[in-house]
């Protein structure tokens, strides 16, 4: 028979791999207020009208997490134009969070020039410290969470190609009263 003997490596490098497992097992954002509209709602710094709790209530909010430079982001901008124009306001309203990745990108010139090439004429959060990528657990760009009538988080879509995901959250959300 075949002794087993487990060496001080072995046992180090097992825990190494649990501790890790365990941390990407970690849900991120877990905190109740990233499941909610409120860190939306209470930051600061926006391009155009900052929302309000009473022009999202009763509404679905897409809330788009994007920087302008990301070529998956703009996938996903011809999807939010469409949803924009034809989904009335009273039903859908998208936010945009803008959270750079270049010192290029953090230029406010530089934000408001490609959000009008893009043709995003949505209220935009300017997110330059990141505080509502972290507080919402984002770790790519882009990624649209999209919220119910009541502004609980409902399906969070992560990457693009995905715009059907996206339209069949809305519609369903949509269809709630």
């Amino acid at each position: 028979m075949k002794s087993t003997r487990v060496t001080r490596r072995d046992a180090l490098v097992a825990a190494t791999l649990l501790t890790g497992a365990l941390t990407f097992a970690r849900p991120r954002g877990a905190n109740a207020a990233a499941r909610t509209l409120d860190p939306i709602l209470a930051y600061g710094d926006w391009l155009d009208v900052r929302p309000t709790a009473e022009s999202l209530q009763g509404r679905v909010v897409l809330v788009d997490v994007f920087t302008f430079a990301c070529w998956n982001c703009q996938n996903v901008t011809p999807n939010l134009r469409t949803l924009h124009r034809t989904k009335p306001s009273s039903d859908l309203v998208i936010i945009g969070v803008h959270t750079p990745e270049t010192p290029y990108e953090r230029d406010r010139a530089n934000v408001v020039a490609n959000l009008k090439r893009l043709g995003i004429t949505w209220p935009v959060a300017i997110d330059n410290n990141s505080k509502l990528w972290n507080t919402y657990g984002v770790q790519y760009w882009p990624t649209q969470m999209i919220f119910d009538r009541n502004g609980r988080l409902h399906t969070t879509v992560v990457g693009d190609s995905q715009d059907a995901d996206v339209d069949k959250a809305i519609a369903l959300l949509s269809s709630r009263a």
